[in-house]
């Protein structure tokens, strides 16, 4: 276990330059395609060695739970997406469930605060 923090530690703090040998490395010699993971470890590595890293503009509100007063968030949920009655509670019902999605950090976190108001558990990605 150890051995495997250790490993996730030098993950994170690789520079940019090193992530893109890494990626090289593992397209060439292993033929894995590491695009995913290298944005990941990348964007990780720039933020933590003070770069620049973009800042992320849309955002997705996901409902992670209804919480004890369900029929207040089906009613919100309602509201906010402008679903009907039986949709809005298949959402409520179907969670974890995207509210909304590609929004702005501003309206993600409005929503989020709404919903935590009516007692659902809120993420947002």
């Amino acid at each position: 276990m150890a051995d495997l923090k250790d490993f996730a530690e030098q993950l994170v703090n690789l520079t940019v330059k090193e992530v893109n040998e890494l990626a090289t490395i593992l397209k060439d010699e292993y033929g894995i395609e590491p695009a995913a993971a290298a944005v990941a470890v990348a964007a990780g590595a720039g933020a933590g060695a003070g770069e620049a890293a973009e800042e992320k503009t849309e955002f997705d509100v996901i409902l992670k739970a209804a919480g004890a007063s369900k029929l207040a968030v089906v009613k919100l949920v309602k509201e906010l997406t402008g679903l009907g009655l039986k949709e809005a509670k298949e959402i409520v019902d179907g969670a974890p469930s995207a509210i909304k999605e590609g929004i702005s950090k501003d309206e993600a976190e409005g929503l989020k605060t709404s919903l935590e108001e009516a007692g659902a558990e809120v993420e947002l990605k």
